[in-house]
């Protein structure tokens, strides 16, 4: 028997790393998922490599009318949704203050934050009560690390949706926690840091190795299940104790 018998899950920028790996997984353990992705032909190959109990809706999440399109087809389809997983996000280029432009301020403000609410608020009329929603934040957020304040500052404002949110949503008993990954080996990284780069966060990890998207997976799964069931309001650090040190 699965931890997501029966359950059906949406998680958006499931076409590939921590969010693929993570549908792979709910869907082993009973759920159906839908994912979304922005490029129709990541979307299809992420969709056949899961196999089943799978939909995929091309969406950008910074656009509130592919949102609307994403929840129109879970209502017609399932009808409603025991799991958000809000996972689609952006890493933006490195800025210094001073050198900051409107353009990567937009661009990462309006899909990791503007995005995450909008998915979340356009999610809620089709949840059951007893639901879970996640965010995917970031330890960027925490760490001060230099030229990345604005996607630092994109990812901190989950923390107050979710202590807001979860006070708001107390009487359906819909619960709302922050994923929060450290250096992550996925397609997003490779495209961000060169080796040089890499090499640097990695050294900051206590274990001395990146994390992989499978163990991303297997937390989104814990705050997902019933096993979570008193865990809500947290954000929960997956980064092999950077943030710690």
């Amino acid at each position: 028997m699965g931890k997501l018998d029966g359950k059906v899950a949406v998680i958006t920028g499931g076409s590939s790393g921590m969010a693929l790996s993570t549908a792979k997984l709910f869907v082993e353990e009973g759920a159906h998922v839908f994912i979304t992705g922005r490029r129709q032909d990541a979307l299809d190959e992420a969709v056949a490599s899961i196999g089943r109990n799978v939909t995929g809706v091309q969406a950008d999440s910074a656009n509130l009318d592919d949102l609307d399109r994403l929840f129109k087809t879970v209502k017609r389809e399932k009808g409603s949704i025991d799991v958000l997983f809000a996972s689609a996000g952006a890493g933006g280029e490195a800025q210094k203050i001073g050198d900051i432009t409107e353009k990567n301020f937009d661009a990462l403000f309006n899909l990791n934050t503007r995005g995450t609410l909008f998915t979340v608020q356009k999610a809620l009329p089709l949840f059951n009560d007893g639901g879970s929603i996640i965010m995917t934040g970031s330890i960027a957020s925490v760490k001060g690390w230099p030229d990345y304040s604005v996607y630092a500052g994109s990812k901190a404002a989950l923390r107050a949706f979710a202590r807001a949110w979860l006070n708001e949503l107390k009487d359906r008993q819909i619960r709302v926690n922050i994923l929060s990954p450290g250096q992550i080996a996925t397609p997003i990284q490779d495209q961000m840091f060169d080796e040089a780069k890499k090499r640097q966060f990695e050294s900051l990890i206590p274990r001395g190795k990146m994390g992989c998207p499978e163990e991303i997976a297997t937390v989104a799964l814990f705050l997902a299940s019933n096993d979570s069931s008193y865990v809500n309001g947290v954000e929960l650090a997956v980064d092999g104790g950077t943030s710690a040190i």
